[in-house]
């Protein structure tokens, strides 16, 4: 084995600037540097292609062609900047419509095919040199104030330069998928000549420790939205693989005919292998000799003899499945690493941040390959490749960190992929640059997703904890989140906090262990009369509406998805500790039931708050004449209502009131009057309290509410 360093003399490609300083105009060259270097290096990609025809075929299906990502990154800029009001001049509409989304690879058989009229390759070249003459401009006469935080309109440069930076990486892959003939060897992308016995793997043991994640908002250094707030956790110890998996260890996965083995791929997996017919990693090419000869690996822009010393790259279903595999054959729990225990390994190895001015001491940032290397050629404490080499898979689906927000100018960066079924990476592969290459990065993909991308192993006898996911978008679920947890609207206090509080000073001196809080929706209520009682239930026919409390009882978080207008919409985020509800967490349960038959374990209550429920029923007598036995003597029942009665709920015939009787009005108080009277007298009310719901940004409900309140007294 020889020991190859790399062109150690070419410059190091930029690090993404700290914006601390106090001279400007250093910090303005500093950042023009950032972003034409960027530039340049983007555009040198594009010169391994050998024709134009390269272009326009797609490597893979379910992408666009290349010609896209060549124009997709410059319109980036363009878009940005005016949304953003740097610019108010578009340099043209049509390519910056054309070039402005790329395709969210939804599902591994998502085929839908679009026509464009896609532009040639001159063309947008010469697209992109208008548009870095209009960034250079911003850059040079843009009011730059330093440090550059994230709602300063200069953001926007570091976040298009960021953006496509990222777009490098995923270029690249593309191009590694493109047919052979379309590519060819280039000085600026020239892979590693290292190669050698591959080590036998071992376990390293880690103990276990703390972690902390999060960035702050006033960070001089550029991050996306979801690296910022916070996460803390306490991490069990663990063993995990001192070397990436490399192709060696993965070729007696394939040798034992594990691709065809049902039993070692989830649901997801099987989905994945049967459609793409997989039978090995998909950069591993088949020869024409027997052995280890019969193998060689694709790089980016030629194939070689397979070096069995490099980590092998998959995606993360084939990943999951070699671990399982080696837990059937071992007998040991073998599975992925978790983010936080992948930042438990980086915590431990004493990584940083690449420095501005030496290389890294890993295959990371462009500063060596533009390839993989061996796993034994970079040591981080006990172990090889914590960072670099290749992206490593974790068990964790991406989701955001407590005090999480939406960048404005690119709100959709990251939401969409909070639905559990994008699982991060971590580490950062060769061509990992900026942002990609720091610690507090954070990039998922989804599981049958292809990057430069392998994986360690963990054995651990506990399973990794479960991360609280997205924003709720089921839109009535996320309207009632707002009406009890959000913000108020033409001066309307909050609803459920007023009924609490009405509720509580009716309690006065009376007994307050335990309250029921009946049609609690998504159970604010429920949290606000456990300031005053011991215990409070909460309970709903709706599955979904109990699952928002719970949320918030168990994890303090709850976030939802509002409709603006039309397809635009405001994430929100809601914590216990922001509506001074931490210390009621632990006082609150929630359960899902019907009002008109409720189990018989609900009762001994001090309080029954019964809020905008009685003209949902379909049944109100049934409930009406029974709740006092629910209730303790002395207790008291709070009903409120806006006696919407419609027959979609409740039948005609069954409505507490709102109709004629004996040809005079008999409204749903006589109703309740008549209803209530044997064991419970009006003490308190008619009295109407008002409550806004919003349904868009323009569009609200207005309601007034009777509220009654009544004492049993039998």
């Amino acid at each position: 084995m020889h020991k190859y360093e790399g062109n150690t003399n070419k410059p190091l490609f930029p690090r993404s600037p700290v914006t601390l300083g106090a001279d400007v105009e250093v910090k303005r060259a500093e950042i023009r540097h950032y972003f034409h270097a960027t530039c340049d290096r983007y555009e040198s990609l594009f010169e391994v292609l050998t024709c134009d025809e390269a272009y326009y075929e797609k490597p893979i299906s379910l992408r666009h062609p290349l010609i896209f990502y060549l124009g997709h990154t410059a319109t980036f800029f363009i878009n940005k900047m005016v949304l953003g009001g740097l610019i108010t001049q578009r340099i043209d509409p049509k390519l910056e419509s054309m070039f402005a989304v790329g395709v969210d690879e939804m599902s591994w058989d998502d085929l839908h095919e679009s026509h464009y009229e896609w532009p040639t390759p001159a063309d947008v070249m010469a697209y992109r040199r208008k548009m870095r003459e209009a960034v250079d401009h911003v850059i040079a006469t843009t009011p730059l104030t330093l440090p550059v935080g994230w709602k300063d309109p200069f953001w926007i440069v570091l976040m298009g330069i960021e953006h496509e930076r990222i777009h490098l990486e995923t270029s690249s892959v593309l191009i590694r998928q493109h047919d052979i003939k379309y590519v060819q060897p280039h000085p600026d992308w020239a892979p590693c000549g290292e190669t050698g016995d591959a080590p036998t793997n071992d376990l390293v043991a880690v103990p276990a420790g703390s972690v902390r994640i999060g960035k702050s908002f006033d960070d001089p250094v550029y991050g996306w939205d979801n690296e910022y707030g916070h996460h803390e956790d306490d991490v069990q110890e663990f063993a995990v693989s001192r070397y990436l998996v490399s192709n060696r260890e993965f070729l007696a996965f394939v040798e034992a005919g594990a691709y065809a083995d049902d039993g070692v791929w989830c649901e997801e997996g099987l989905n994945w292998r049967n459609f793409a017919k997989a039978e090995h990693p998909t950069f591993w090419v088949r020869g024409d000799q027997g052995g280890d000869g019969q193998w060689k690996l694709r790089l980016m822009c030629e194939e070689v003899p397979m070096p069995w010393d490099w980590p092998v790259e998959t995606n993360h279903l084939e990943a999951k499945a070699f671990c399982n595999w080696k837990a059937r054959e071992t007998g040991k729990p073998v599975r992925l690493p978790s983010e936080d225990e992948w930042y438990r390994l980086y915590d431990i190895a004493g990584l940083a941040d690449p420095a501005s001015d030496q290389r890294v001491e890993a295959n990371l940032h462009l500063d060596y390959w533009a390839s993989s290397c061996p796993v034994t050629r970079f040591r981080h404490g006990e172990l090889f490749d914590v960072v670099g080499n290749v992206w490593q898979w974790t068990e964790t689906p991406t989701y955001p960190f407590d005090g999480f927000a939406v960048h404005p100018i690119y709100d959709d960066f990251t939401t969409p992929t909070f639905d559990g079924r994008h699982n991060l990476i971590k580490g950062g592969s060769w061509i990992a640059c900026g942002n990609e290459a720091v610690r507090a990065s954070r990039y998922a993909f989804r599981r049958h997703f292809f990057q430069h991308a392998g994986f360690r192993y963990v054995v651990a006898d506990h399973a990794p904890a479960v991360p609280p996911l997205g924003y709720e978008s089921d839109r009535m679920l996320a309207e009632y989140s707002e009406f009890h947890y959000g913000d108020e609207y033409f001066g309307v206090p909050n609803f459920p906090k007023a009924l609490a509080e009405i509720a509580i000073a009716a309690i006065g001196k009376r007994p307050a262990k335990k309250a029921l809080d009946l049609g609690c929706a998504t159970g604010r209520a429920t949290f606000e009369l456990a300031r005053h009682f011991d215990h409070v239930t909460g309970i709903d026919f709706s599955a979904r509406f109990i699952g928002a409390g719970v949320k918030l009882a168990e994890s303090g978080v709850l976030r939802y998805t509002l409709v603006d207008e039309g397809e635009l919409v405001t994430y929100k985020e809601r914590t216990a500790a922001q509506l001074d509800l931490e210390p009621v967490r632990t006082k609150v349960e929630f359960y899902q039931g019907d009002a008109c038959n409720l189990k018989d374990i609900f009762t001994g209550y001090d309080l029954i708050l019964a809020a905008n429920l009685i003209d949902r029923l379909y049944n109100p007598a049934k409930f009406l004449q029974a709740v006092h036995e629910r209730i303790n003597p002395g207790g008291l029942l709070m009903l409120t209502s806006p006696y919407t009665w419609l027959e979609a709920y409740t039948p005609r015939s069954d409505w507490v009131g709102g109709f004629k009787r004996d040809g005079e009005n008999f409204t749903t108080l006589d109703g309740l009057k008549e209803m209530l009277s044997p064991h419970f007298r009006l003490i308190e009310g008619p009295r109407e309290v008002p409550f806004v719901i919003r349904e868009t940004k323009r569009k609200h409900q207005h309601t007034l509410s009777e509220v009654t309140i009544w004492e049993k007294v039998a």
